[in-house]
C-alpha cells in the first residue's frame, strides 16, 4: 500500500459504526510530535494526525508560564537540526521565545493543521483481526486539558462531567506513535499533611501557574527546591510580584553550578549573534556541536562508571561547594552540601538563586511541614537534611509557625507513571501497565516499543532521558528510527511490526544492570527512579544512543511482510549477494591481471660469463609491507664462487604470500630443483652451529607433481611453474637427519637453491 493509497478516510460513514481511519496516529504535540510529524512531511508522508490534550502545542513549554521560566541548556542544542533557529535573543531564552520556535516550526513544516487540541487520547485497544489499533479520543472543552488530573477529577466533583468533557470518539489507526512528554502530570501536595484543607488561600503547582494570584505584600511558601522552583522563586520578591517573605521548604541539597553565560554579555549575544549564524556559513552547526561536546564531557566525567570520572567528579564537587559557600550566608552551608554524588539528582544550572538566599525576604529551611492551618504553616520538629540522627549537625530542629498566604508547589511531576493516564491493551487484551508491574517497571526496547504491542512506538519512552544532554537530541534520534519502521508499513512493506519478547527483556536487564553502575544509583533520591526502579534515565552517552538508533538491529524485530515487502526483500538480498559476488569476482580478476599483466612481476636476471654450471641462492629476508617490487631489490642471487656461502646457506624466503614460482630459463632441461626450508627455533635453544636459526629440511623437486612446463612462442626460453602447494605437499611429513618431522605449516622461512645448467636465466615471482 502506497502513501498515497493509504489515506485519512471515513469508513461505513452512513453507519452506526462508521470510524475515521488514520494511517498514522500521533499521541502528544509537544516537541516530539511536532519532531516526529514535520520530519514524516520531509519524507512525503502526510497522513497522520497529531492529538493533543492541552489547548495548544509545545507541550511542557505551553502549559508551564511560571515566573522565570526558561531553557536550562544552550537553545542552539534546544532545538532541531533539520529547523536551527538562528534568532535566539539568549543563550538560555524564556519560555515564551521557545513555544514561539516550536509554532514556526510547525508552519515551516505545514503540520499546523495536522494538529488537533483539546482532544485526549484515553484508550488504545490492539484488533488483532484487522491488525488496527482502536483508539478512544475524549474531547475536552477548550482549555479543560491544560488542568492537572486532579483539579479535573475535582472540577467533574463541583460542576460535572459536562464541564469538562464534550463527547468521545472511536477511531482506528495502522500505526500509533506516542510522543507524550513526562514532565506532564504535576505531583499532588501530599496528603499526609494535617490541615491542609483548612487552608484558605490559593494552593497552585508551578506547572499550572495562576496569573490572577495577587502576590503583593504576602507570604509565599514554595514546597521544592528543583529546576523550575531555582527559577521562579527569586523572582517572587521583585516586581510585579513584590512577596512580602518567601519560606523555600527543602528536603535535601541539590547540586547548583553555575549557568553558562552569553558570550559576548545579554545585549550582544541578542544584538550579533543572529547576524553572524546567519551569515558565517556553518557557525550555527560548529557551535551546536560544540554544546553537543560539552555535554558528553560531562557524562564521561560525572556520569558514566569509570576510574577516571570518580577523581574528576571529586574535584568538580570541591568547586561547587568552595563557589556555594562563596555565595550564600553561613547559615546555609551545612543544608547546601549535598551528601550525595554529583549528577545522581538532576543538577540546577543556576544563576540568580543562590544570590538571591541572601535576601532577607527568602528563607531556606530542612524542616518539615508539620501541620497546616488557614493562613500558616508549622515547620518541625525535625528536619529532612542532614540526616537527624547526626547529632553534630547544628541544623535548625525546632518547631516553628509562619505565616501563609499563598502555598506554590515545585515538587516535580510524575515521571515514574509512564504514559498515565492512558490505557494500552495489546495483543489478547493486556495492558501494558500489568506488563510492566509483572517485569519489574516501565520498560521498553530502546524506549521505543514493547512486544506483545505491535504498530506502537514511543518518542522519549522509558529509559531514554540524560542527566546530561539535550533532551531534543534523544528525541530525533528516536523519531528517525520510528521513520524507518512507519515506511515499512506505510509502503506497504509490511502489515505489523514488533520487537520480539527476548529481545526487549535483554534489552531491559542490559539497561537496568548498567544503571546499578552509575551516578543515578549514588545514594540520592530523584525523579529517575521509583522503589529501586529506574525507568527514566539512560545509561550510555548520547553518542551510543545516536550510534544505536543509526544502526538497528533487525534481527530483533519481528517483520510481518506483505507479498510486496518479501520480494522487495528477496531482491535485496539477492542484489546483496550478486554485488558481494561481484566484488569478489572483480578482486580475483584485478588479481589475476596483475599477476599475469607483470606489474607485480620482479625478476632477477643472471647471465654468466659461460655456460657452465650455475648455482644461485634467492635470499629475501623479509617480505610485505612496503611491498614486493621495492624489496626484492635487495635480494641477489649469489654464484658459489662468490665466497659469500653464508649467504648462499643462509638466506631466507617467505613463500606463503605467493602462489609459487615462475623459473624461465634458457637451454638445457634439467627437471630437478633444490628447496632448503628453515624451521626456526626459539632463541633460548638455538646453538652456534650452521643451525643456528633452525634445521635444515632439504628435498628434490621433480617436475610432474604439480608443476607445468611450456615453451614460449617465438623464443628459446622455457618456462617452469611451480605451485606453492605443491611445493608444501613435496615437504610434509619429511624427516631430517635427527628423525625430527617438519611441521609444514609452521614454517617461518624458506630458501630455494638452483641448479642449472643455463647460458642465461631469469628467476620470477608473482604476487599472491
Amino acid at each position: 500500500m502506497s502513501p498515497q493509497s493509504d489515506r485519512i478516510r471515513v469508513i461505513n460513514g452512513f453507519d452506526q459504526n462508521a470510524y475515521t481511519y488514520y494511517p498514522v496516529l500521533i499521541v502528544g504535540a509537544g516537541e516530539s510530535g511536532i519532531a516526529l510529524g514535520s520530519r514524516l512531511r520531509e519524507e512525503g508522508i502526510d497522513q497522520f494526525r497529531i492529538f493533543e490534550r492541552q489547548a495548544g502545542i509545545g507541550g511542557t513549554w505551553w502549559i508551564n508560564r511560571y515566573p522565570g521560566v526558561a531553557c536550562d541548556v544552550p537553545a542552539a542544542f534546544y532545538s532541531f537540526s533539520f529547523s536551527p533557529n538562528l534568532k535566539w535573543t539568549s543563550l538560555h531564552p524564556g519560555g515564551a521565545e521557545i513555544y514561539q520556535y516550536f509554532n514556526e516550526t510547525c508552519e515551516k513544516y505545514q503540520i499546523v493543521d495536522k494538529i488537533q487540541l483539546n482532544t485526549d487520547v484515553s484508550e488504545l485497544r490492539w484488533l488483532e483481526d484487522e491488525k488496527l489499533w482502536e483508539a478512544t479520543l475524549t474531547h475536552l472543552v477548550p482549555g479543560m486539558g491544560d488542568m492537572s488530573k486532579q483539579d479535573r477529577n475535582q472540577r467533574i466533583a463541583d460542576k460535572g462531567r459536562q464541564s469538562v468533557y464534550l463527547r468521545q470518539e472511536i477511531v482506528r489507526a495502522r500505526i500509533v506513535c506516542s510522543c507524550a512528554g513526562g514532565l506532564v502530570e504535576p505531583n499532588p501536595w501530599p496528603s499526609s499533611i494535617p490541615g491542609r484543607d483548612t487552608f484558605e488561600g490559593p494552593v497552585f503547582h508551578s506547572a499550572r501557574w495562576k496569573h490572577e494570584v495577587d502576590f503583593k505584600d504576602k507570604n509565599v511558601i514554595v514546597i521544592g527546591t528543583g529546576c523550575s522552583a531555582a527559577q521562579f522563586v527569586p523572582r517572587l520578591i521583585h516586581e510585579p510580584y513584590s512577596a512580602k517573605s518567601v519560606t523555600q521548604i527543602m528536603r535535601s541539597p541539590p547540586w547548583v553550578v553555575p549557568r553558562q553565560e552569553n558570550p559576548g554579555g545579554k545585549d550582544n549575544y541578542e544584538k550579533y549573534s543572529p547576524k553572524l549564524f546567519s551569515m558565517v556559513p556553518g557557525l550555527a552547526k560548529l557551535f551546536r556541536t560544540m554544546c553537543f561536546a560539552a555535554g558528553e564531557y560531562d557524562w564521561f566525567t560525572i556520569f558514566d562508571p569509570n576510574n577516571w570520572n570518580h577523581r574528576t567528579r571529586g574535584k568538580l564537587e570541591s568547586r561547587m561547594i568552595a563557589r556555594m559557600k562563596g555565595i550564600v550566608s553561613e547559615k546555609y552551608h551545612e543544608i547546601l552540601t549535598p551528601d550525595y554524588s554529583i549528577g545522581c539528582k538532576r543538577r540546577i544550572f543556576d544563576a540568580h538563586w543562590l544570590p538571591s538566599l541572601n535576601d532577607p525576604k527568602i528563607e531556606l529551611t530542612t524542616k518539615p511541614i508539620t501541620k497546616v492551618s488557614s493562613n500558616s504553616i508549622t515547620i518541625g520538629p525535625g528536619r529532612t537534611y542532614p540526616d537527624p540522627a547526626n547529632t553534630s549537625s547544628k541544623a535548625p530542629t525546632d518547631e516553628e509557625t509562619i505565616p501563609a498566604d499563598v502555598i506554590v508547589l515545585g515538587n516535580g511531576f510524575e515521571v515514574t507513571t509512564w504514559l498515565h493516564p492512558l490505557k494500552i491493551r495489546g495483543k489478547g487484551g493486556v495492558y501494558m501497565q500489568d506488563v510492566w508491574d509483572e517485569r519489574g517497571g516501565p520498560q521498553a526496547y530502546y524506549g521505543l516499543a514493547m512486544d506483545g504491542f505491535p504498530n506502537l512506538f514511543f518518542v522519549i519512552g522509558p529509559n531514554t532521558v540524560t542527566g546530561h544532554s539535550s533532551v531534543i537530541l534523544a528525541s530525533e534520534n528516536m523519531v528517525e528510527y520510528n521513520i524507518r519502521l512507519i515506511k515499512k508499513i506505510i509502503h506497504g512493506d509490511a502489515t505489523t511490526i514488533e520487537v520480539k519478547k527476548e529481545a526487549e527483556i535483554a534489552w531491559t536487564k542490559f539497561v537496568q544492570d548498567r544503571l546499578k553502575l552509575t551516578v543515578f544509583n549514588a545514594g540520592c533520591q530523584n525523579w529517575y527512579q521509583k522503589d529501586g526502579w529506574n525507568s527514566t534515565a539512560y545509561p550510555y552517552s548520547q553518542i551510543d544512543f545516536t550510534l544505536r538508533c543509526m544502526f538497528p538491529k533487525w534481527s530483533d524485530w519481528d517483520f510481518q511482510y506483505t507479498r510486496k515487502g518479501l520480494l522487495k526483500r528477496q531482491a535485496r538480498q539477492a542484489l546483496s549477494v550478486l554485488l558481494v559476488a561481484s566484488v569478489v569476482v572483480g578482486a580475483y580478476t584485478l588479481r589475476s591481471a596483475v599477476l599475469k599483466g607483470g606489474s607485480s612481476r620482479s625478476s632477477l636476471v643472471a647471465t654468466p660469463g659461460n655456460c657452465a654450471l650455475f648455482e644461485g641462492h634467492l635470499d629475501i629476508e623479509t617480505l610485505g609491507g612496503a611491498g614486493f617490487a621495492s624489496q626484492f631489490q635487495s635480494a641477489a642471487l649469489v654464484a658459489p664462487n662468490s665466497g659469500d656461502e653464508d649467504a648462499a646457506r643462509d638466506g631466507v624466503w617467505d613463500l606463503s604470500v605467493y602462489n609459487g614460482i615462475e623459473l624461465v630459463v634458457g637451454s638445457g632441461d634439467s627437471k630437478r630443483y633444490t628447496f632448503t626450508l628453515k624451521d626456526e627455533l626459539p632463541q633460548d635453544k638455538r646453538n652456534d652451529g650452521r643451525d643456528k636459526a633452525g634445521i635444515n629440511w632439504e628435498a628434490d623437486f621433480s617436475l610432474g607433481t604439480g608443476s607445468e612446463l611450456t615453451s614460449r612462442e617465438g623464443t628459446q626460453e622455457k618456462v617452469i611453474w611451480i605451485p606453492w602447494e605443491a611445493l608444501k605437499a613435496t615437504f610434509r611429513g619429511r624427516e631430517n637427519g635427527d628423525g625430527r618431522k617438519l611441521n609444514i605449516r609452521k614454517i617461518r622461512r624458506i630458501g630455494l637453491m638452483i641448479r642449472r645448467s643455463v647460458c642465461h636465466g631469469r628467476v620470477e615471482f608473482w604476487e599472491n
